[in-house]
């Protein structure tokens, strides 16, 4: 899955950030957030079904992808701060929020310090809870393999947690797709990313502020951050939505991308 053709580069926040804006001038703008360890060619299938009628907006978090690294230590506040200026870069006010895994606390995080830039937020395969000891204990392992063993290894280890079962069948062009976005991220980032992922903050107290329509989304089959999790934060979240989406793991909008733009295209249709 490549990169679309029209990516752009921009200095952001003292960072050079790749990202696509794609869509007509003045319609209605959908920022994608990516997981970790990914980029944003994941959201090629969204991007391609909502660009006719909206401005989509999909970039590369600090670290990964074509975006840089930075000088700052890597964290979800420092990620949500690239965001908001990013926005301001492109001149967007306000925009429905869409973020997978790691960009669902990225998501989390930006609507909770500022909500008046989003109009809706879409949660898909994530949630609201912050790492347990045993998490946080699988992140450092996870940092001393890749310090130990390579990039290679690790994205191997990987891709058997993130995909339904009947994906490694059905799916093998996604799982090599993502298989080489991890390999492209840098042993450096990988790290950064992991130890921030680890010291983030729960977001599940401040759910019930959250006053914006929300559409929570899970693969029926994910192993991460499973439908369980999903289900919790639809309970806190008043007037939430919640779909599962079938014949997908935890990259269920790379896995059943059909089942996943359907229930995308309606919610999004009910908030413009």
């Amino acid at each position: 899955m490549s990169y679309l053709s029209n990516s752009m580069i921009m200095t952001v926040n003292k960072l050079t950030v790749s990202y696509n804006f794609e869509g007509q001038d003045g319609a209605p703008v959908i920022i994608f957030i990516h997981g970790f360890p990914f980029n944003k060619s994941m959201w090629n299938l969204q991007v391609k079904e909502l660009k006719d009628n909206y401005r989509v907006i999909t970039y590369d978090i600090r670290g990964h992808g074509n975006s840089g690294t930075g000088d700052e230590v890597f964290s979800m506040d420092l990620f949500v701060n690239d965001l908001i200026c990013l926005m301001d870069a492109l001149k967007v006010d306000k925009a429905i929020l869409c973020g997978l895994s790691m960009g669902g606390y990225i998501a989390l995080n930006a609507i909770e310090n500022y909500p008046e830039r989003f109009n809706a937020l879409i949660l898909s395969d994530t949630q609201c809870t912050a790492d347990t000891p045993e998490a946080k204990e699988k992140r450092i392992k996870a940092i001393e393999s890749i310090s130990k063993t390579g990039v290679e290894k690790y994205a191997d280890e990987s891709i058997k947690n993130l995909f339904a079962s009947e994906s490694f069948t059905l799916r093998k062009e996604e799982i090599t797709d993502v298989r080489g976005m991890i390999v492209k991220t840098s042993e450096q980032s990988l790290c950064n990313t992991l130890n921030a992922l680890s010291v983030r903050e729960e977001t599940c107290s401040k759910l019930s502020e959250i006053k914006v329509p929300v559409l929570i989304m899970a693969g029926e089959e994910d192993k991460i951050t499973p439908p369980a999790a999903a289900r919790f934060m639809h309970e806190k979240i008043s007037g939430s939505f919640l779909k599962i989406i079938e014949n997908a793991g935890h990259l269920s909008n790379m896995e059943n991308p059909v089942g996943f733009n359907i229930q995308l295209k309606k919610f999004i249709a009910s908030v413009y």
